[in-house]
């Protein structure tokens, strides 16, 4: 194994909060490959880049020698986690839980190596659990350490259920560390409340309270909100290099940083040297690698190629671009046009894509959502940073 101060400093690069590093080194000084744990909740069928800020921690840990511990919450998911919800999860059928686990482990291994990595599913144990032993377990947390969590005080103030199954969650995830014997659990920051409950679960059994590991919360493509899938502002693990590629070239300059160390695990002399270049370039560069990793160097490649031949070079009038049929009707009000083409989910998206000076017709930006356009055949209609569509009277 590398020194116990290489693999610290680079183990800590990227934590939003570690409880506590000092643990950690005792741990790693110790000299046997660490048990680190992750638990995915397989909610929905698709992992995105907001996923993988934990993977690629865990992956960081496998490259150190260590044993990566994956639990396939089968059982969890059959509650969901409460973490940051307004209101109780919908529930999912066993065999939706099932077909997403699939899928999850699939994905997941674009990010870890096959090697080292114990694979487990939560039903394992608390399918065989009888209800004698549940009541036990629940008696291991108080309804007073429960209403300390954020997410549940703000739903009663808000008149909101807490339905009774939804304060075991935390419990079941704090007894899958004491079952697979964790070193350190991985996380994002709003995983503090259940990781702490699994340190007292474990400290309980006798066992040396796991490191507590949490990770940031990555912003999806808008720069704002936590990504999702819901929320349409999330990059798919599963997406073809040129939507990777494309909608990484649409997030911000400053959003782009933050990317390339929580993804890309860039130290802050890397972040310097690329700040050296332009922004362009090293946007492109972060868009290459991530294309890359989950898609394949050659098709990445090709990505960036197709990027800058369409929006680089703006040579968009010698490129074959999808037709938007406008049905030879002799004007559109700017708000209509953008929505016809059907790559904008609402009117209000819509609209604000207008007003900031993101839609452009010929290279001329559209002069707010009511103007009228008259469209002409040939002519191209570009909606933000990555859609550019030929117009013709069809």
């Amino acid at each position: 194994m590398k020194p116990v101060s290489e693999q610290l400093d680079a183990l800590l690069r990227g934590a939003a909060q570690v409880i506590s590093p000092e643990d950690l080194r005792r741990k790693l000084e110790k000299g046997r490959p660490l048990r680190v744990k992750l638990g995915v909740d397989p909610t929905a069928p698709d992992l995105h880049l907001g996923h993988t800020v934990v993977l690629s921690k865990l992956r960081q840990f496998q490259d150190f020698g260590h044993t990566a511990v994956l639990i396939i919450g089968d059982f969890t998911s059959m509650i969901g986690d409460p973490t940051g919800r307004s209101a109780t999860r919908p529930s999912l059928s066993r065999e939706e839980i099932l077909a997403n686990a699939k899928t999850y482990q699939e994905q997941a291994f674009k990010a870890l190596d096959h090697e080292g990595v114990e694979i487990v599913s939560n039903g394992d144990w608390f399918g065989k659990m009888n209800f004698a032993e549940v009541i036990r377990l629940s008696g291991a947390v108080s309804i007073s350490q429960m209403m300390q969590r954020r997410d549940f005080r703000e739903r009663l103030q808000a008149g909101s259920d807490i339905r009774h199954h939804e304060t075991f969650y935390p419990i079941m995830q704090g007894w899958d560390s004491v079952r697979v014997r964790a070193d350190v659990e991985l996380g994002g920051a709003d995983q503090l409340f259940n990781i702490m409950v699994g340190r007292d679960l474990q400290k309980d059994q006798g066992q040396e309270p796991q490191v507590a590991m949490l990770l940031p919360i990555l912003e999806g493509t808008d720069g704002v909100e936590k990504m999702s899938k819901s929320l349409g502002n999330h990059v798919g693990l599963n997406e073809p290099a040129s939507e990777i590629f494309g909608k990484t070239m649409s997030i911000s300059d400053d959003l782009m940083w933050k990317w390339f160390a929580l993804l890309l695990n860039k130290s802050e002399s890397d972040l310097a040297a690329l700040k050296a270049w332009h922004p362009m370039d090293a946007k492109k560069s972060l868009a290459e690698s991530l294309a890359a990793r989950f898609q394949g160097a050659e098709e990445a490649r090709r990505a960036r190629e197709d990027f800058e031949t369409k929006f680089s070079k703006r040579d968009a009038a010698s490129t074959d671009l999808p037709e938007l049929k406008t049905g030879g009707k002799p004007s559109w009000t700017a708000l209509d046009l953008v929505m016809a083409a059907g790559v904008i989910s609402s009117r209000g998206e819509a609209r604000r894509l207008i007003q900031q000076g993101g839609v452009e017709l010929d290279g001329a930006k559209l002069q707010g959502p009511q103007a009228t356009v008259t469209p002409k055949t040939g002519a191209v209609l570009k909606i933000g940073k990555k859609y550019f569509f030929r117009l013709t009277n069809e």
